[in-house]
């Protein structure tokens, strides 16, 4: 590039970011306080000086908030930063700083090893000398043309979906995976044979937005390691997907092999879930380091104290993204256009999704804007969009997210499903609720069973193996004295902390494990599976693993041999939940026979065959489900259900209602039988006898189909 004659106009204000044409590349950023701007354009990522400085003239290069210009023979691949003019005056929230070079809040790609240990300078007066960038990620043209096949989005209702939870690199980093290229979009893509065997419909990733992982500075104190930031809930570049997770370089080939790995996991039927996170950058505090956004319009672009030196800090992670001021507005629908649009992707959870209901003081809303335009936008409008919905200075919205269609993690469902299994008191009629896709939140209005995502387990948390094999989280490799992860589990060990050879312990979390799948799959809602727990992946008690980089995170495929009888009876779980439309229910249960039948969709039953005892010391319940077509809104008749659940640590024997005229109850699922007679392959369910009655081991669960 130094060779050539760059020559430049004034260009076009949209759209943001760097845009190709048949000239060169149209650049375009926002900032309203600037007072000049500078793109700078590096030979090679490691440069540590521009080969061409083109400085924007206030008079033609800028309309109205908008810097552009016109960058005659510069494409594909070039690499570019900026500089921002302006004040610097904390006091007021503006935080300009020429001798910090930017990036492009729209960059598609970053280039370099994201390392942001960046001292903060505070110079009131611009520096005319251009920094060095030798250190400083560069970003990168990239042109969008992709051979798709033809693929689209699948967008699959939810009402359909099993999710499947994980961390892309952890997926298939450990030598176990046996890929030939781990921890990248391409072993995910050697993954997708056992996506398809296992049977789940879309995969939900952890943050692949360009992250730093090197921000932590302190180490494990039982290894020595330096810790990482592994999950990568701490965005740098929200438009560029992560360098280091692409096998084929990271000097923008990995916004192919993205794509590769949506097109090919469509291809299988597998839908692909962002999980993104708009509620902060990873600029942290007034102490943080400016590399975008801060350098760019920092009053602007995040929720500032009332003295806006300072900044409101609703996320714990140090700053607040802005979300409801127009500006971030356009930003954040931008940004999901693209990653649909042009990276076919078919949906979004958004982590601390409280978050986008503040307003610009940081007040929750009503209606927030940008919620409500997420939910009614024509280009998502079949997307899924999924909140967490709470964040981390007390807004909690489960069962109250505003903006519509949204679906919700559901964290009733999680503690209440625990509760039971677990044994505490009172939690009968909670799980009753839960199970039947938790009325109590979504009913009032207008939502659907469906807008309950279902877990028990989720990468925040203990993984479900060790929910059943520890009372207390073990966080002492994080380096933070244990204070760090929750200490609610709602877990139990059984008798031994940690890993022991007791055949008897061992027994019971086994069992344990698959109660917890069975609830979590034949629960009316969206199930979300956590990967790694359809072969008890361990963390080895660690609760919190946000900064573990290695074997405590990484999946030991070698598990799935050990623990083949879990991994059968949740493939086969899943088959199951899918062949039978009366677990895809739309509608809420009412209790009343809407097709005239007799029958009711749902009944309730305790052991005795009468009615159920929601008392504070029940541990048991049963429940018939009608499955004809009428009820369950379906294009054909399902079979009826008698499912029972005992919690307690004595068997219980269940008295069993009649099954319909000329057919006869067979058993379908027995967490209490050893594998492979827990759960029967479809047809060769065996006819129960007798009809009338079936005795439920301690802690178990049983499913009745008839036939």
């Amino acid at each position: 590039m130094s060779s050539l004659e760059i020559v430049n106009s004034c260009g076009k204000p949209l759209p943001y970011g760097a845009t190709l044409n048949s000239e060169g590349t149209r650049f375009s950023v926002f900032s309203r306080h600037a007072t000049g701007v500078s793109l700078l354009l590096y030979d090679q990522p490691g440069d540590a000086h521009p080969s061409h400085v083109i400085d924007l003239d206030p008079q033609q290069n800028r309309t109205g908030d908008v810097w552009h210009v016109q960058a005659n023979g510069i494409g594909t691949g070039a690499y570019y930063l900026y500089r921002a003019f302006g004040p610097y005056k904390p006091e007021k929230g503006h935080r300009f700083n020429a001798n910090r070079l930017l990036l492009d809040p729209y960059a598609k790609a970053i280039a370099g090893h994201i390392n942001w240990e960046l001292s903060e300078l505070h110079e009131e007066s611009p520096s005319a000398r251009i920094p060095d960038a030798s250190a400083m990620p560069k970003c990168i043209v990239i042109n969008n043309d992709f051979d798709w096949q033809d693929d689209k989005p699948l967008n699959y209702p939810l009402r359909f979906s099993i999710i499947y939870e994980t961390h892309l690199r952890g997926l298939t980093v450990h030598q176990s995976s046996k890929v030939k290229h781990p921890g990248t979009y391409r072993g995910v893509i050697e993954t997708i044979p056992y996506f398809k065997e296992l049977g789940i419909t879309s995969l939900e990733l952890l943050p692949i937005q360009e992250f730093s992982e090197l921000e932590k500075k302190n180490y494990n104190p039982l290894s020595g390691e330096r810790l990482r930031n592994y999950w990568g809930y701490n965005t740098v570049a929200f438009f560029a997907p992560k360098a280091s997770y692409s096998s084929s370089g990271s000097i923008g080939r990995q916004v192919k092999e993205f794509k590769e790995m949506v097109r090919e996991l469509h291809k299988a039927g597998i839908e692909v879930i962002l999980d993104v996170v708009f509620n902060h950058t990873a600029e942290g505090d007034e102490t943080g380091s400016t590399f975008c956004f801060k350098g760019w319009d920092n009053s602007i672009y995040y929720i500032l104290d009332d003295d806006p030196r300072y900044y409101r800090n609703f996320t714990g992670c140090g700053n607040t993204f802005n979300c409801n001021h127009p500006t971030v507005r356009t930003f954040i629908l931008d940004c999901l256009h693209y990653w649909v649009v042009e990276m076919h992707v078919d949906g979004f959870r958004f982590d601390l999704g409280s978050v986008l209901s503040r307003d610009r003081q940081g007040n929750i809303m009503e209606n927030p804007p940008i919620l409500e335009r997420i939910a009614e936008d024509p280009i998502l409008r079949n997307t899924k969009i999924i909140a967490e919905a709470w964040d981390a200075a007390g807004a909690y919205q489960v069962g109250e997210f505003p903006g519509g269609r949204w679906a919700e993690w559901n964290d009733h469902y999680r503690n209440d499903v625990r509760r039971f299994w677990r044994g505490d008191p009172g939690t009968v009629a909670n799980l009753a609720t839960r199970i039947t896709g938790s009325s109590d939140l979504y009913l009032r209005d207008g939502r659907k069973p469906f807008h309950s995502v279902n877990f028990i387990t989720s990468h925040d948390g203990f993984t479900l193996n060790d929910l059943n094999s520890y009372n207390r989280k073990h966080n002492k490799a994080n380096g933070e004295n244990n204070q760090d992860g929750t200490d609610e589990n709602l877990s139990c060990n059984y008798g031994v902390e940690g890993d022991t050879d007791d055949p008897a312990v061992l027994a019971v979390r086994n069992r344990q494990v698959k109660n917890f799948l069975a609830t979590l799959i034949l629960s009316l809602g969206t199930p979300m599976l956590l990967g790694g727990d359809e072969f008890r992946r361990t963390q080895k008690g660690n609760n919190n693993a946000y900064c573990q980089n290695n074997e405590i995170s990484w999946y030991n495929w070698d598990l799935k041999e050990k623990h083949g009888d879990i991994y059968l009876f949740c493939k086969e779980l899943i088959a199951f939940r899918q062949r039978h439309p009366a677990f895809h229910r739309p509608e809420f249960y009412s209790g009343k026979d809407s097709n005239h039948n007799t029958i009711p969709d749902i009944t309730w039953y305790g052991v005795d065959g009468c009615a159920p005892n929601w008392g504070r010391h029940c541990h048991t319940l049963a429940l018939r489900i009608d499955g004809s077509k009428a009820e369950i809104a379906a294009d054909r008749d399902d079979n009826d259900f008698f499912i029972m659940l005992n919690a307690s640590g004595q068997n219980a024997n269940f008295s069993i209602c009649d099954s319909p005229k000329g057919r006869k109850w067979h058993r379908a699922i027995d967490t209490a039988l050893e594998s492979p007679n827990d759960i029967s392959k479809e047809g060769c369910e065996a006819v129960l006898q007798p009809q009338n009655r079936y005795t439920l081991a301690a802690r178990s669960m049983v499913v009745l189909l008839s036939r």
